[in-house]
């Protein structure tokens, strides 16, 4: 009776501290969460802003004007992402020696891959299912101009972006083909021949060339004002081995590139307090701008309901399924350190510019080791593009189904494949995906000009693919940092080992003149 009262009594202490600790636990969240609270409540007061402010037409002057402390925001982030990609890349493969280097890219290059294929799976699924194209497409409203692109082309400029000739240009721009429209004869006038005599048979060639000639679309180089991330990421990676190879020679280069990755951590959590007030002014001025909510209506409506749905499907049960059968931990507590990211992610609709508040949340709030998000978040937000793959194979087959066009089952592989090759080749900027979603729409022999159907509402469903895009770049962090453990486990023993060296060394020689010094006495 004795224990079981002690017992008793020691429960009752626990649920009474228990209750305290509750309390204090809470003071203490509200205070370490102090800036997701912000940005939270900046979404919310952004998204009613917005709403109130539309009955007044503002013309599209005060619009730009009301929105520039969100354009401040995305220029401050996009500031951080240039410095950030290369330093924290060549930081974190010169911290890995060759063989973890590699495990660890063939596991993030499997997780890329995966959860791609698993995107665009479900995205077709759910158009399948729904069919939100129903009705064909007379009385859906158009906006926009679509620009041309081949998809040979971007395929091709995929590749030059990869292998940049100047690197300080590929900080600011990236190749683009452009078209031109020229006069294309398909002969040549070959040898001319010379005398009077045979001038009457040149100009009747001549004249015929002409005839013949017609106008064509002509590639030429071009360039777009964005940083080439693919090419930075590709530099970085090797640039860093290289350093990792060098060993002691290649300690100091190390270790600025390793102080400029903190510098630029602090400027951005200095940025993290400005995040909340740009963020409000971004969704505010996103939602004023639109012209006219009643084009959302149909089958429009019926479109954007699949694609969240798709979205949310990938977002909150794929991947946190992935990530719980990998590490067997809790995916929604990993996610829940991630809402500050997830949120300036939904706000700015750039991976990229989300990027450094990305590292802020995995290495400060979950404390995932930095040889591995060094690594895997920039070339995640380079090329791992979940959401845009998703929404690219549904669109594609939207623009399908209201043109009335029945895909087989070769066509509808072939848009999955192409749509996981686009969104590869996807900048990290706001409405990319429009632009790769040409090359699937050519792919299957679709009207590329009916991508201005969905247009007037791709402002919004590019926040959401970015979110999760940003969410999967982070539970593939995890998921990675997971499976390389017991490579980083024997990097972090051999370096003690290392810094034990020279003090066994030094004890070693204060032993022997200790030693030398008893038998001179003797």
């Amino acid at each position: 009776m004795e224990r079981i009262q002690q017992g008793f009594q020691k429960r009752t202490v626990a649920k009474s501290r228990g209750r305290r600790v509750t309390c204090e636990d809470v003071k203490r969240f509200g205070k370490n969460n102090l800036f997701v609270l912000f940005t939270v409540v900046a979404v919310v007061a952004g998204v009613v802003l917005g709403f109130c402010l539309r009955k007044y037409h503002m013309s599209y002057r005060q619009v730009k004007y009301f929105s520039f402390p969100g354009e401040l925001l995305m220029r401050m982030l996009q500031m951080m992402v240039m410095p950030l990609i290369i330093s924290s890349l060549v930081t974190g493969m010169a911290a890995l020696d060759s063989k973890a280097s590699g495990k660890m890219g063939l596991r993030a290059v499997v997780y890329y891959t995966t959860t791609t294929v698993l995107a665009v799976i479900t995205g077709i699924i759910m158009v399948l299912i729904i069919h939100p194209g129903a009705g064909g497409k007379d009385k859906m409203h158009r906006e926009g101009k679509i620009e041309k692109v081949h998809s040979t082309d971007a395929f091709m400029d995929l590749v030059r972006n990869m292998f940049p000739p100047n690197l300080v240009e590929a900080c600011f721009k990236q190749f683009k083909t452009g078209y031109d429209r020229r006069k294309v004869s398909r002969g040549a006038l070959g040898n001319v021949s010379h005398g009077p005599a045979l001038f009457i048979t040149n100009v009747t060639q001549a004249m015929k060339l002409l005839l013949e000639a017609r106008d064509e679309l002509v590639p030429v180089p071009g360039s777009v004002n964005s940083v080439n991330a693919l090419g930075l990421v590709v530099f970085s990676v090797g640039f860093g081995l290289v350093i990792g190879a060098m060993k002691e020679e290649g300690r100091a280069v190390g270790e600025f590139f390793n102080c400029l990755n903190e510098a630029i951590m602090r400027l951005v959590s200095v940025i993290t307090w400005y995040a909340p007030v740009g963020i409000l002014f971004l969704i505010a001025g996103k939602i004023v701008e639109m012209e006219d909510m009643s084009v959302v209506g149909g089958q429009l409506g019926m479109y954007t309901i699949t694609v969240i749905v798709g979205l949310m499907i990938h977002a909150l049960v794929v991947l946190p399924t992935l990530y719980f059968i990998i590490t067997r931990k809790n995916p929604f507590v990993f996610i829940g350190g991630m809402v500050q990211a997830l949120v300036t992610a939904l706000g700015t609709s750039s991976s990229s510019a989300t990027l450094p508040i990305t590292f802020r949340c995995l290495e400060d709030k979950i404390g995932l080791d930095k040889r591995v998000t060094r690594f895997v978040l920039p070339v995640g937000a380079t090329i791992n593009m979940d959401g845009t793959a998703l929404y690219e194979a549904l669109a594609a087959i939207f623009i399908a189904q209201v043109n009335n066009f029945d895909l087989n089952f070769g066509q509808i592989l072939t848009i999955s494949i192409t749509a996981t090759a686009a969104s590869i080749g996807a900048a990290g900027i706001p409405q990319a995906g429009l632009v790769t979603m040409v090359i699937v729409l050519t792919s299957v022999g679709l009207p590329t000009d009916d991508i201005s159907l969905i247009i007037a509402v791709d402002w919004f469903l590019d926040r959401l693919r970015t979110t999760t895009n940003v969410l999967g770049d982070s539970l593939g962090a995890g998921i990675v940092e997971h499976l390389s453990r017991h490579e980083l486990q024997e990097m972090d023993l051999h370096a003690d080992e290392q810094m034990k060296k020279p003090y066994q060394l030094m004890s070693q020689d204060h032993e022997n003149e200790r030693v030398l010094g008893s038998e001179t006495t003797m």
